[in-house]
């Protein structure tokens, strides 16, 4: 029998062309542990990985399989720096916090490029990131981004685009300026996730796939995940469940919150299509994001998020189709063979979520639309942490994430409002 997800709507692209995937047994019954892992994306894998290689006993939980949620299910971009840009974090966390959150970020994206190279993993990796301006109004903020980044942060990947360099790169005229980074890329993330999980197990961490955790509890020095097949107990846990959350532990769930994301594939474009022709991936400047990009066989991949309840739209495709011909009018009529969707965990702040949320037990998660390289990079950081410190982590800990107003009953109908509004002065 086939296996279905529960947790996120439609094959997506990367999952009908992966070739070989494999299947991890699900827990059988009691188990104990020097650490125990709720969550197999990113986060839960990278962990898992580093702490078995370094001697520790560890336990992998995943509710559905690895790479169900948004770390096999994403847009692949990687980005630079931190989900703000870092004139943003300088007016919060001074000049210096800026430069430290911004190096943090760059490590992460260093090691996600090594991790792969020494297991070799390969990603499908493509260079360059195209950041656009939907509206007129902010050309300045991004020719200015650009000279900030280079002269007072000294990163020599980024330019500014004027429209006319910017339409031809995306082979549309929709845009009104943005930036071109030379210094990152995009990936295919299912391939990344299939890839850790097998370092992961190589390493000795035990994954378990297909086993939910119902409830965790930390008492006297031990921690305890309880799952219908039986509990795990283990000094220490990490909670890495990102958007899929819900009902197993309160504060990470009043700091992050699910909405959907959407992504639709065309059928390969040909080698003559004016779209993307560089093949570097592309977001935009809405709040509620546009992201796209060329697949290794020329597929265009475009993703967007309108969707703010747990609810899946009847027809995926009718709604990225929408999205695609506002940029590319030729492309009415293209066929899209695959169209998916997911969960994408944010916080208020837009920064991601690293707390002791009871004795022992770290949640890890809230990346924001951000998390292919920070996600990967948290994890690593958390092995350390259990491994004797990580500077780098005690950066992502003092970040300033606050619950989500409203308590228990009126988070989601709130959230809901908010994101709605500025999905609509998106388009005015």
């Amino acid at each position: 029998m086939t296996y279905q997800s529960p947790i996120a709507p439609g094959i997506s692209f990367y999952e009908a062309t992966l070739g070989d995937r494999p299947a991890y047994a699900p827990l059988s019954g009691p188990a104990t542990a020097d650490v125990v892992i709720v969550g197999g994306g990113f986060t839960g894998l990278q962990a898992a990985y580093h702490l078995a290689a370094s001697g520790k006993d560890v336990v992998l939980i995943e509710g559905a399989r690895f790479g169900d949620g948004a770390s096999g299910r994403n847009g692949g971009q990687l980005g630079t720096g931190q989900r703000a840009w870092v004139e943003e974090i300088e007016a919060d966390f001074g000049r210096e916090g800026a430069r430290a959150q911004f190096a943090v970020a760059e490590r992460a994206k260093a090691h996600l490029m090594a991790f792969a190279s020494a297991h070799g993993i390969e990603t499908d990796y493509r260079p360059g990131l195209i950041s656009a301006a939907h509206k007129k109004a902010f050309v300045k903020d991004y020719r200015d981004h650009a000279r900030i980044m280079t002269e007072e942060f000294g990163y020599q990947g980024l330019r500014f685009l004027d429209r006319d360099e910017l339409a031809t790169k995306l082979g549309s005229t929709r845009y009104h300026g943005g930036t071109y980074d030379a210094a990152t890329g995009h990936i295919n993330p299912l391939k990344y996730v299939v890839g850790l999980a097998r370092a992961a197990a190589s390493a000795g961490a035990r994954l378990f796939e297909t086993t939910r955790a119902r409830a965790i509890s930390s008492a006297g020095g031990t921690v305890t995940v309880t799952t219908d097949a039986g509990t795990i107990t283990a000094g220490r846990a990490l909670i890495a469940c990102n958007a899929y959350i819900a009902g197993l532990e309160p504060v990470t769930s009043a700091h992050v919150m699910p909405i959907r994301s959407f992504i639709g594939a065309t059928v390969p474009l040909g080698d003559a299509s004016p779209v993307i022709p560089g093949g570097e991936a592309v977001d935009d400047s809405r709040f509620v994001v546009r992201y796209f990009r060329k697949s290794a066989d020329g597929r265009l991949l475009f993703g967007g998020r309108e969707a703010y309840t747990a609810d899946n739209p009847d027809d995926i495709s009718t709604h990225i189709r929408r999205q695609i011909v506002e940029v590319y009018p030729d492309l009415g009529d293209v066929e899209i063979t695959h169209a998916w969707g997911g969960s994408v965990g944010i916080t208020l702040s837009r920064r991601p979520f690293v707390r002791e949320v009871m004795p022992n037990v770290t949640s890890i998660g809230g990346f924001s639309g951000h998390g292919v390289m920070l996600s990967n990079y948290c994890g690593k950081l958390y092995a350390d942490f259990v491994n004797g410190g990580s500077e780098d982590l005690e950066v992502m800990r003092n970040l300033k994430v606050g619950p989500f107003p409203g308590g228990d009953r009126l988070r989601k109908p709130l959230l809901f409002l908010a994101l709605t509004w500025f999905s609509l002065r998106d388009r005015f």
